[in-house]
């Protein structure tokens, strides 16, 4: 038995599964029988261990992959072992009967080759812990972390405890100005506020028994409240120096390699933190919990990197213009920065949710984790093989891979008590966040076949990405209706609990798809890709159209152009980043192609005169991708060699704006304005009455 060289093991879960193992053969092209098991793991696992020597192995079951995979491991087995959740995903249901074209899509999508590798992100930690917080809780885990971590203390506030009697570990005081970075590499800067400083202190006891107000406790901290400004502290310290009322390099600045946060509010405030910090509160059983994470975080580590930035066509500024903030604006880690006339991904700080590429308008934020091709890929193989077995009105629902999996399977389990669990036309599809479904996946899978796309939350996402998704799908719905596709086609999910999520499946109504689906690839090109998608949906619409009107913010539109107010200065044209709009060789004329503007607004606002105005729609005529004049005028030809090098227009509103100025008061100044370049510097030159800088007095 095998599918794209697979060997594939089915088990109906001791009965509880109606498999046709026929029909599953039929739709999965397989030229033999399909053996269905009902104990694969228990009395049949004999079956599992005797294909073990086979390359590749599929099994269909998820609940017991560490078992299997120490079954091989014990038999010393060379085969690459991979899992697929019929059982949940699609068994157990209501309509577990008629899941068979589901069962057969999963299957098939589990066999398909794994993407390739994407580059990695390195981070080296040597265990270099910095506490913050309140004295008594700061002090406590750092003195419980010491024998692991190497520990420092920053000490924010004087709340009880004791400093350790061994100096073992560095302990400050003062108030946290600034936290930022990542695992390894985390740089804090505090002010030291309290007259003892805590790194020169030798807790020698002296201040403490010398300070009358009793205003110094074994926190080695002056109370201000308490002191009285006899300054005996300073006194019986001496030499020590460590007593400083008037102390004056008050900031300090140290790396570390993580933080423990004990704050009352984090010190640091983006929805998604870094890898390395732990912000867990006052709570102990929290502050436990983060203090073990920590711990294990000392060594070399990797993740993907998840983003691909195209610099070229980014349109996030242009000559100190402001142009697109998309990706910055929806970022939940702050990994996103302006960098000039483009922006900067810090890959370290990047948590892989896939916001920036999903409202890039352009295409410049790419995702490889994985790549728009490969999700693509899939998503072909899910809904072709779901069609092919006669499936009908697919409904994808798309979740993240930890609590979005559990939500999912957990209506599947509790189908078995009471519930429906998934409908048939259901078809779970895991993505690493639920950010990263942009506009060209929505699109893609409707052009695939699937009758709608339902997006789960479970409401552990930063807000952005929510809004972010609802316009995507805004947008998208938008022109579906438009071209006739009837019905909702795009649900954004947030569901608390599985029986939540369960209610809001079955009540979905399927929505008019193609009547022929698409054969093209997505692409690694965002425009690229919405190119195909939009030219399919048009060519098969019920009711076909030649411009949708979109809303504000939306990724396609045309410009506007005040013929009476436009110099045709060009400057617009080169704050495009996207070529929407171009010179014309031969004659003074502004041409622009609507297919590739993204509505940045960077050329509204370059352009001098404000005659410029941003029109958001969707052109569905071959002249979408055609070059149209926008505005053109008569040239103006130097006055002295009748060579063209302005227009007209700009030519009258420099001189009509020049006249009166003192400068150009002479004739003469007023005719070079009407002059060539190269005329000009020769008038210049020729005049004998060209001022000089010696005609003025009291210059040398």
């Amino acid at each position: 038995m095998s599918l794209e060289g697979k060997t594939l093991k089915l088990c109906n879960c001791n009965g509880t599964l109606p498999l046709d193992a026929k029909a599953l053969a039929a739709a999965l092209k397989q030229g033999a029988p399909l053996t269905v098991h009902g104990e694969l793991c228990r009395k049949q696992a004999g079956a599992f261990q005797a294909a073990l020597n086979d390359p590749q192995l599929l099994v269909a079951c998820t609940q017991e992959a560490s078992l299997f995979a120490e079954l091989a491991q014990g038999a010393e087995s060379k085969a690459e072992l991979r899992f697929v959740n019929i059982r949940e995903a699609a068994g157990w249901s209501a309509e577990g009967r008629r899941a068979t074209p589901k069962i057969a899509a999963l299957l098939a999508a589990a066999a398909l080759p794994e993407p390739e590798p994407v580059p990695a992100v390195e981070y080296k930690s040597g265990g270099h812990l910095l506490v913050i917080g309140p004295s008594a809780a700061a002090l406590d885990w750092a003195q419980r972390l010491s024998d692991r971590l190497d520990v420092s203390v920053l000490v924010t506030r004087g709340e009880g405890g004791e400093l350790p009697l061994e100096r073992r570990y560095p302990v400050w005081s003062g108030t946290p100005l600034r936290v930022a970075g990542w695992l390894g590499a985390f740089e804090v800067e505090w002010t030291q506020d309290n007259p003892i400083d805590l790194e020169l202190c030798t807790r020698c006891n002296a201040c403490v028994a010398a300070c009358p107000e009793n205003a110094i406790d074994f926190t080695y901290q002056v109370d201000l409240d308490k002191c009285k400004s006899h300054r005996a502290c300073v006194k019986a310290c001496g030499a020590i120096g460590a007593v400083d009322f008037a102390r004056v390099d008050r900031v300090r600045k140290e790396r570390f390699d993580m933080v423990l946060d004990l704050s009352a509010e984090p010190l640091l405030r983006t929805p998604e933190l870094p890898q390395g910090y732990a912000a867990p509160g006052a709570d102990p059983l929290e502050q436990a919990l983060c203090a073990a994470q920590l711990a294990q975080l000392v060594g070399e580590f990797e993740k993907p990197r998840f983003v691909i930035y195209k610099e070229r066509i980014c349109a996030h500024s242009r000559s100190g213009r402001n142009g697109c903030n998309r990706c910055i604006e929806v970022c939940s880690t702050g990994a996103i920065s302006a960098d000039g006339d483009h922006v900067k991904v810090e890959s370290h700080l990047c948590a892989g949710c896939g916001g920036c590429a999903t409202v890039c308008p352009s295409g410049a934020m790419g995702y490889a984790y994985p790549r728009v091709p490969d999700m693509g890929r899939r998503l072909k193989t899910l809904l072709g093989t779901y069609r092919d077995a006669g499936g009908k009105d697919a409904c994808l629902v798309f979740h993240n891979m930890e609590d979005g999996r559990a939500l999912v399977h957990g209506v599947g389990r509790h189908a078995l008590r009471g519930g429906k669990g998934l409908p048939a036309r259901a078809i779970p599809v895991e993505a690493f966040h639920i950010a990263s479904i942009g506009i060209d996946l929505l699109l893609g899978t409707i052009c695939y076949g699937a009758s709608q796309v339902a997006v789960v939350s479970t409401g552990r996402e930063a807000e952005s990405y929510g809004a972010a998704l609802i316009e995507q799908m805004g947008h998208a719905e938008t022109i579906l209706n438009a071209l006739g596709y009837a019905g909702r086609h795009f649900e954004l999910i947030r569901a608390e609990d599985a029986p939540s999520l369960e209610r809001a499946l079955w009540a979905m109504q399927p929505a008019k798809g193609v009547s022929m689906p698409a054969g093209f690839n997505l692409a690694l090109e965002k425009r690229g890709t919405l190119d195909f998608e939009l030219d399919h949906l048009a060519r098969h619409a019920p009711a076909p159209q030649e411009s949708i009107a979109l809303a504000k913010g939306a990724p396609f539109g045309a410009l506007a152009v005040d013929k009476q107010s436009c110099t045709l200065c060009k400057a617009c044209i080169g704050a495009c980043p996207e070529a929407a709009l171009q010179d014309a060789p031969e004659t003074p004329a502004l041409r622009f192609i609507e297919r590739n503007c993204v509505q940045c607004g960077l050329c509204a606002d370059t352009c001098p005169e404000g005659s410029i105005t941003l029109l958001p729609r969707l052109l569905l005529t071959p002249q979408a991708k055609q070059a149209v004049t926008l505005n053109e005028a008569e040239p103006f030809n130097c006055v002295r060699c009748g060579k063209p090098f302005g227009t007209r227009q700009l030519i009258d509103n420099m001189l009509g704006k020049l006249t009166t100025h003192s400068m150009f008061a002479g004739g003469g100044a007023l005719r070079r304005l009407q002059m060539c370049a190269d005329c000009r510097v020769v008038d210049m030159m020729e005049s004998k009455d060209e001022p000089s800088i010696l005609d003025y007095p009291g210059r040398k």
